[in-house]
């Protein structure tokens, strides 16, 4: 298992909107992330600033990072989302990976 962490700023008239959409995902959405070997998925909102976190169960995350970007349902999800983001990255980059630094179990 792998852990990722993850950000993102978010744009702040786009706050409210962002939060509703994850009142309740789009169909076929959170079973994707679970097909991807995704699991233990959290996103948290600090200001302008939105932090993921997950664990990665499968064998390849390369190759299911991009099933997922196949998904119809989960290309539908991202119209309504990416205009809330703002990358803090490249162009094209969505949410940057952040270095792990300490972990307790």
């Amino acid at each position: 298992m792998q852990r990722y962490g993850q950000i993102i700023k978010i744009k702040k008239d786009k706050i409210a909107l962002y939060k509703a959409l994850h009142e309740k995902p789009s169909e076929g959405v959170c079973e994707m992330i679970k097909a991807c070997n995704i699991q233990n998925y959290s996103i948290y909102l600090f200001g302008e600033f939105l932090f993921a976190y997950f664990e990665y169960v499968g064998k390849d995350f390369k190759a299911d990072m991009q099933k997922m970007a196949n998904d119809s349902n989960t290309q539908q999800w991202w119209k309504l989302t990416d205009p809330c983001q703002i990358s803090l990255g490249k162009a094209g980059e969505k949410w940057l990976d952040m270095e792990e630094v300490f972990h307790l179990d």
